[in-house]
């Protein structure tokens, strides 16, 4: 976390880095001020009028938003020939700006223990965070502020970020550039992906948030990141910051083993068909297949990342070690009677909590996936919910449902209709409620008895509910929902006969179960969990970083190679252009476009060589420590300036979210110099690299 690295000052100035490290404590100053998230993945502004650096994976979302049959922007890419040829990337698009953190843990925790009921304790944590982000909204309406825990709930944050509402898609290489080798090469070594593309932050002209205008102005941010001058070597230092969003290390052994025996299973087979459903799909329906990629390629990544993570956990031995760390945990709190009485029983109790999930977590998580599949499902579901949760004051609102959340809501609506295919929402509701089908009939009819009734669950009674669902539905016209969702009362809603509130209406009590169940659970672990770091922590000689959270961290480590494991062949740390010619087949997902090859044969490097492999560099390897959300997070080197772009980890380090392992775990990046020789060379973004600051070949 910034204000952890203070106590490692001593190290990092022996490893080079040639600023004040203070300044990494600060997410105001130079660098840290100039890195954003733009919602699930990390960015960084590179110029003083908000052009924002990130993965070419990262706007996938933009790229399907602004496709259509006939201009296919995820295949081909697109070049802006000016601002005014920015294309906006929709209502839900986003860039937050970090402003301030502040430690509120007395706020939220106070009292806690007193409380006999885990449910009530856990709405009181609720309550007291949505006080503490009002309060700091208030008066206000240009941020967005959140509260987030640390250590397991030990520690908690209240976060000041600047939320601008206009973003727009400035460039993004073809798909045979930013997506090359992709699944092929997703998550392995070495790597040949030109993974970058480019936004741009807007607001209104007196330079505060304002929703898309054509009268709206660039953004001017406070920091904006310098390019690197000096390639990188073998050694050299670098820094990763972003917004990584989940790691596990902090976890129990218990809760490793749920994910080895259920959840990575489960999550393999469930990507897998879905996968398949809609690759056929997409071969019939090229609108679907625009409309669905940004969700194909999602599935097929957590694919790929599950099936290493369950490798390395399982053959890799990391379960193993866990468990090992965890015996060697309980007999360190077994040894002293000060801690046995403070910690003695912590794991016991938490797996009594664990325990009780167990029985309910196979129709839970069948219930999550029909409503999150099915996008007019859940925009039923949404709707539904937000007129119970306006029939209340606004402070006793579920988080998401306030008043601070409609325009989001109303927002997300507007932007379905873009991303929307009858076609395939409803192959996905049919699949997603065949999966229950499966389940043991406590768990089954429950889920599938509001959609088929009483009669038997079968794939044609499944098929034949799903297409009254969808001939009688009025919620696929955008102006439908959006109505809904700004005024319907909850009453309303009860005398509809449109099918799919409708079945909103009778799976509603069944997400309010889960809820109910999940915050007894939270409740219960609120007390037990930050009682079990705060032994991890003890027990470790060196520091521990709390899990990750999607709030900006900083890594650190060097350009390094590796090797996969014992006796294998030694990784070098860089990849070179003439790699992409070796792989390139003309066919996807290894179809690099006729102008980059003739560039890379052409060999017109000068400029962007580095002198260590006496070519034009591609990717390469550090041992810094990224996951995912951490995608399109700045690289930087000693002196803070951008080296280049996190986008990916290796494979045979999967398992390390659960246990890090420094001798094989390694981040994989975009080189700035691949990223600016392209920009120069290949697709001639003079403007750009003007705006950057950067020669090029018509200067």
């Amino acid at each position: 976390m910034p204000g952890q690295l203070g106590t490692q000052a001593e190290t990092l100035e022996k490893l080079g880095l040639a600023f004040d490290p203070a300044k990494l404590d600060d997410p105001l100053a130079y660098p840290l001020g100039a890195v954003v998230s733009i919602g699930g993945c990390s960015a960084s502004f590179v110029s003083p009028d908000g052009l924002v650096i990130t993965n070419h994976h990262c706007v996938t979302g933009a790229l399907s938003y602004n496709s259509k049959p006939g201009q296919d922007l995820l295949k081909n890419g697109y070049l802006a020939k000016d601002r005014a040829g920015e294309k906006w990337i929709g209502p839900t698009g986003r860039v937050f700006v970090t402003e301030s953190f502040k430690d509120v843990t007395d706020q939220v925790r106070t009292g806690l223990s007193g409380l006999p009921d885990d449910q009530e304790r856990w709405r009181t944590i609720e309550r007291r965070e949505k006080a503490l982000v009002a309060d700091c909204e208030k008066g206000r309406p240009n941020v967005r502020c959140q509260t987030a825990s640390y250590f397991g709930g030990a520690q908690y944050m209240l976060i000041t970020r600047l939320a601008i509402k206009d973003v727009r898609l400035v460039y993004a290489p073809a798909s045979g550039i930013g997506n090359f080798g992709v699944e092929v090469d997703n998550w392995r070594w070495p790597r040949h992906a030109g993974e970058f593309a480019f936004y741009r932050a807007y607001v209104g002209k007196d330079g505060k948030p304002a929703q898309h205008s054509a009268d709206n102005v660039p953004y001017k941010p406070k920091q904006f990141l310098k390019i690197a001058q000096k390639p990188l070597r073998t050694g050299s230092l670098v820094f990763v910051a972003g917004y990584p969003g989940r790691t596990y290390r902090n976890k129990t052994a218990a809760e490793l083993h749920e994910a080895v025996d259920w959840w990575y299973p489960r999550r393999i087979r469930l990507c897998i068909d879905y996968i398949a459903l809609m690759t056929g799909i997409g071969k019939q329906d090229e609108d679907a297949r625009l409309k669905g990629t940004p969700l194909l390629r999602g599935l097929s990544n957590v694919l790929t990342y599950t099936r290493g993570a369950l490798a390395g956990l399982t053959k890799g031995g990391a379960a193993a070690k866990k468990d090992q760390r965890e015996k060697e945990l309980k007999q360190w709190m077994q040894a002293a009677p000060k801690r046995k009485a403070a910690y003695g029983d912590v794991l016991s109790r938490m797996d009594v909590v664990f325990a009780e999930r167990k029985k309910t977590r196979d129709g839970e998580a069948a219930l999550d996936e029909m409503t999150w599949f099915s996008r007019l499902l859940d925009a039923a579901l949404t709707i539904v919910h937000n007129a119970e949760e306006r029939q209340k004051p606004d402070a006793e609102r579920e988080g998401g449902y306030q008043e601070r959340d409609q325009e989001d809501l109303i927002q997300a609506q507007q932007a379905l209709e873009k991303r929307y295919s009858e076609k395939l929402d409803r192959a996905l509701l049919v699949e997603s409620a065949l999966r229950p089908a499966q389940l043991p009939a406590k768990d089954e009819r429950p889920l599938l008895t509001p959609l088929i009734g009483r009669q038997k669950p079968t794939k044609e009674h499944i098929q034949a509910a799903v297409e009254k669902l969808y001939t009688g539905t009025k919620l696929g016209d955008t102006a439908t929902r959006v109505k809904l969702m700004k005024s319907a009362k909850l009453a309303q809603l009860r005398r509809s006969r449109d099918p799919m509130i409708r079945l909103a209406l009778r799976l509603r009590p069944l997400q309010k179960a889960e809820k109910d169940r999940a915050d007894a659970r939270k409740g219960a672990l609120s007390m037990l969990r930050p009682l079990y770091i705060k032994a991890l922590r003890e027990s470790t000689p060196h520091p521990i970083a709390p899990d990750a959270n999607s709030t900006l961290r900083i890594t650190y480590g060097t350009v390094r190679g590796y090797s996969p494991k014992p006796g294998a062949p030694f990784y070098l740390p860089f990849t070179t252009a003439a790699g992409v010619v070796k792989k390139n087949t003309g066919k996807d997902p290894f179809d690099a476009p006729e102008r980059l090859m003739d560039a890379i044969k052409a060999g017109k490097f000068d400029g962007y060589t580095n002198p260590e492999i006496g070519t034009l560099p591609v990717d390469f390897l550090t041992d810094t420590d990224i996951t995912g959300g951490n995608s399109g997070s700045p690289t930087l080197d000693a002196q803070g300036h951008l080296v280049g772009l996190a986008f990916d980890g290796n494979y045979e380090a999967m398992a390390s979210d659960w246990l890090f392992m420094p001798g094989i775990t390694r981040a994989i990046h975009v080189d700035i110099r691949y990223v600016l020789w392209i920009m120069d060379r290949v697709d001639h973004a003079d403007w750009l690299l003007d705006e950057m600051g950067m020669k090029h070949a018509a200067k």
